[in-house]
């Protein structure tokens, strides 16, 4: 269960609540607030093949950034991802498909009115007490407002690792590295956490299954005013079949 719960292209519907904050962000070094509500609902298609269907609602706080703004809370971006996976080994799993921006942000400031796509890719390799892996994905814009709305042309790779210990616990280090490469600046095109945390799988009757878990993050590379570290919580519902 626990490598199920850790798994993106698990057969395992599960609705995990993941809440981002990035700290020292903007020029006025606020703090900004990422809340992930990221449900995964899998279908079997037959003996080899399932379609995993994975969405990600943010809802964003926005600090000010220059005095005499305000600050901004409300829906971001809807980005729905579908993965058709298989074993390719007896520990080796692999997904692909598309993912998707809707224009579902509440305001400007929140997100882009573009509607976007591109290709996702994930495998996961689960050797023993180890579940590693990586995800990928590129999204480019191709309709939405032309004025005041720059193009999306968006990467996202988030590698994990998980060592799973006894009584649910295990480390894990997942974080997000992403380029936006319509920047204005090349030194504003990477954001690159590095740290990591720990987790616990736990059940009390008669909730679902629940995966918890706690990782803190230096962004060793990040936009000018993008912040300097970020912590990350997750809370996960898990619905076995």
């Amino acid at each position: 269960m626990a490598k199920q719960a850790q798994n993106p292209i698990a057969n395992l519907i599960s609705v995990p609540f993941q809440n981002n904050t990035t700290f020292d962000y903007g020029p006025r070094h606020r703090t900004q607030n990422i809340f992930n509500i990221q449900p995964v609902l899998p279908f079997t298609l037959n003996e080899d093949w399932n379609l995993i269907t994975r969405w990600i609602l943010p809802i964003v706080h926005q600090p000010s950034l220059a005095r005499g703004d305000s600050s901004d809370t409300g829906t971001g971006n809807l980005n729905p991802t579908l993965f058709l996976s298989t074993s390719v080994a007896k520990d080796v799993l692999v997904g692909f498909g598309p993912t998707f921006l809707l224009p579902t942000a509440s305001s400007n400031e929140l997100g882009t009115k573009k509607w976007g796509a591109g290709p996702s890719a994930v495998a996961v390799w689960t050797p023993g007490h180890w579940l590693v892996g990586t995800l990928v994905n590129n999204i480019w814009s191709f309709a939405g407002p032309d004025r005041n709305q720059s193009t999306v042309n968006q990467f996202l790779a988030q590698p994990f690792i998980n060592y799973n210990l006894s009584d649910g616990w295990y480390l894990t280090s997942a974080p997000i590295i992403t380029a936006n490469w319509e920047a204005d600046r090349s030194a504003d095109t990477w954001t690159v956490p590095v740290g990591g945390g720990f987790g616990k799988l736990s059940r009390i009757d008669p909730l679902p299954p629940i995966n918890a878990e706690l990782q803190v993050f230096r962004l060793a590379e990040a936009p000018r005013h993008g912040g300097t570290w970020a912590l990350r919580t997750q809370v996960q519902f898990l619905f076995p079949k």
